[in-house]
């Protein structure tokens, strides 16, 4: 009984010239990870994906795809023969077997894949070379150790903030959280009350939050504070001092408040000194910004909330028919369900301070009490307000109206609409109101979606 063979070529075979294979990260995180292989001559974008239940490191992965794919390089060529029965039991599946070379080849190993029994003993083998199966010298990468992030609460702030930059949702909060240990990206979740939550918002990033260590009086507005300096110690993150010019152009905003979502007092500052860890000198400030001088009191107490108004804190996703209605939310740690401990439950509503009038200013009276008197103001624009080429600033509301309120200290005497910067309070008018010197005048500006903003005041003298 003769043995023939045949010895199959490239073109009889499969050809696998791009490996990838995906396996778990030994050493690290044990993130899923992939190592991929390719040959010089590749010439297509087919790609033969393997995935492996077993934990590796880099080298070992890139070690296991380099000689997937030598070996699928050199199994191209295969042979198939057959045996007599007087030989039958001397090859089975996994022998490797040399066989003479053709064209003046030298004799080359093959590996028997298949063997079947009949009369004849038919093998297939594939061409192996030893080589590909030595270790290879492959520099190892050392895995990526994430540190562990505890699921803790963070401290998340709402900040109810007028308009800064002017491409604001008007009526929308802001949002933002911090905490000492970062536990990752924060997910918000939102729902009406009694309603089902729903993911509302991610916050990547940490912002920067303090509490202030001292006291800040109320201030001037309109020019630079050079009062007492203001201690702030950080939960996180850093401030930085900025030149006077940039300040002006809308560097470093601080938000100033007591945690609820309405009171908050946007000042900017020029310079600020690390005295200690995590704690900050505050210098040289504008007060009152973009019209919250109105939610300025006369003393920010130690123990108030400092926010940096950089990219961390994000505008809410919030409708138009959702403002001023009271919604609950939670915020935790993204990687964590929303009914987890680790996550804050808050019920909140919002004004739309954006939409908000800013107060009148230069506030005069021409006349005295007894007499005709005659108020004059002039009125601020929260909308493109900082040009000096335009003779009067955009109005920024659908119509100019004003509220006036004559005060007798909580007691309202009389409480007047008009629809330009002045108003007259006559004689008759004080004697029937029963307006004595020491009660007040207050005008707010009105807006048809929001009401009336803060109210500039002056005595009666």
């Amino acid at each position: 009984f003769a043995t023939r063979y045949v010895v199959k070529g490239a073109a009889q075979s499969r050809d696998r010239s791009r490996v990838r294979l995906r396996f778990v990260e030994w050493g690290g995180s044990h993130d899923t990870v992939a190592e991929e292989a390719v040959l010089p001559d590749d010439a297509t974008h087919a790609v033969s994906q393997n995935e492996l239940p077993m934990a590796l490191t880099r080298a070992e992965g890139r070690q296991v795809v380099q000689r997937w794919l030598a070996e699928a390089r050199i199994s191209r060529d295969s042979a198939r023969f057959a045996l007599p029965p007087s030989q039958s039991l001397d090859l089975g599946a996994g022998d490797v077997v040399r066989l003479p070379g053709q064209d003046g080849e030298g004799a080359a190993l093959y590996r028997v894949d298949r063997v079947e029994q009949a009369e004849a003993q038919i093998i297939e083998a594939v061409r192996i070379e030893p080589v590909v199966y030595q270790p290879l010298q492959v520099a190892e990468d050392h895995p990526r150790s994430d540190p562990f992030a505890a699921p803790a609460p963070v401290l998340p702030l709402f900040l109810d903030l007028p308009l800064m930059r002017g491409d604001e949702v008007a009526h929308a909060p802001h949002l933002c959280a911090s905490a000492r240990d970062w536990p990752g990206a924060v997910a918000v979740y939102g729902a009406d009350l009694g309603g089902a939550f729903a993911l509302e918002e991610l916050l990547p990033a940490r912002a920067t939050v303090g509490i202030t260590r001292t006291p800040l009086a109320a201030g001037p507005v309109g020019r630079w504070d050079r009062g007492a300096d203001l201690e702030v110690e950080l939960i996180g993150g850093s401030l930085d001092s900025a030149e006077g010019r940039a300040v002006l152009n809308g560097a470093n905003r601080l938000a100033i408040g007591d945690g609820s979502p309405d009171r908050w007092e946007v000042i900017q500052f020029a310079e600020a000194s690390l005295i200690a860890p995590n704690r900050y000198l505050i210098r040289s400030r504008l007060r009152g910004q973009y019209g919250s001088d109105g939610q300025m009191p006369d003393l920010w107490p130690e123990g108030s909330y400092v926010v940096l108004l950089d990219a961390a804190v994000e505008q809410l996703d919030l409708s138009l028919s959702q403002r001023r209605l009271a919604r609950e939310y939670r915020v935790g740690p993204a990687r964590r369900p929303y009914d987890d401990p680790s996550f804050v439950a808050l019920t909140a509503s919002f004004d739309g301070n954006g939409l908000r009038p800013y107060a009148p200013v230069h506030l005069r009276a021409d006349g005295a009490l007894g007499a005709d008197l005659t108020v004059s103001w002039i009125r601020r624009t929260r909308i493109e307000g900082d040009s000096w080429d335009l003779e009067e600033v955009p109005l920024g509301e659908e119509t100019e109206a004003y509220r006036i309120r004559v005060m007798s200290g909580p007691t309202v005497l009389r409480d007047d609409r008009v629809t330009a910067p002045s108003w007259t309070y006559d004689s008759a008018a004080q004697a029937a109101d029963g307006a004595v010197a020491g009660d007040r005048i207050e005008v707010a500006q009105l807006s048809a979606r929001y009401g009336a903003g803060p109210a500039a005041s002056m005595s009666l003298a």
